[in-house]
């Protein structure tokens, strides 16, 4: 892959680690070969430890001195704690937007639900996840919010390893594009209340379908 040499080397290779450890390209337990990524990208090593260290961050890998890096595996403690964070933040968000929200940003919004719901139509789970994600964050920008978008999105990797193995479950891309619908009538209504209770369900949904998904998956290993 070509780099951009305009864009900081460090914050690519973060981008391309941590998609592929998202996307399960690296399993966890899969090695990180700092070396590897570097010859491989035409680069020297230190973007590829700066980046590292960034993911090591978000524990999507774990350093093990004279053993090497490797994709952490995905814990069940480690989602909870990201959907707290989540919702508070995002209940706070949704609440000012309740009060800002114009035409203009519902129209916007109403343009991405629908292109989420042809992504998961068409069974494109990388782009429907984006689109997802695209939601959530214009949420967040209608209040000029832009931070709060980057502390969500940092907080939540460990969720969104656990998304792209849900959402090929049935009727699941339609429960989140039909949650997202009742958040959008809500805030259309500049309705406070009901867009807290609309987004809160939304989340506590995903968070209790990603926490079925683990303790099935465990069990399965334990057995």
């Amino acid at each position: 892959m070509a780099l951009n040499r305009a864009i900081p080397l460090r914050d690519q290779v973060y981008s391309l680690v941590r998609k592929a450890i998202v996307t399960g390209k690296l399993a966890p337990g899969a090695p990180i070969n700092e070396i590897d990524i570097a010859t491989r990208l035409g680069i020297s090593r230190t973007p590829v430890r700066e980046a590292v260290k960034k993911v090591s961050d978000e524990g999507l890998v774990e350093v093990f001195a004279q053993h090497g890096t490797f994709v952490a595996d995905i814990r069940r403690e480690q989602v909870e704690e990201a959907y707290i964070i989540r919702i508070a933040l995002e209940l706070e968000s949704i609440r000012r937007a309740a009060e800002r929200i114009t035409p203009s940003h519902v129209q916007d919004l109403e343009d991405i639900v629908n292109a989420h719901e042809t992504a998961v139509k068409r069974s494109r789970y990388d782009e429907a996840i984006a689109r997802d994600d695209d939601f959530h964050r214009y949420i967040a920008e209608v209040n000029g919010l832009h931070m709060l978008w980057k502390v969500v999105d940092i907080s939540k990797a460990q969720m969104d390893r656990c998304r792209l193995l849900t959402l090929p479950s049935p009727g699941a891309g339609q429960e989140t594009i039909a949650q997202h619908r009742a958040i959008l009538e809500a805030l259309a209504q500049r309705d406070q209340e009901a867009s807290m209770r609309a987004l809160k369900t939304h989340l506590q949904t995903s968070l209790d379908n990603t926490l079925a998904y683990l303790d099935a998956t465990i069990g399965e290993r334990a057995s």
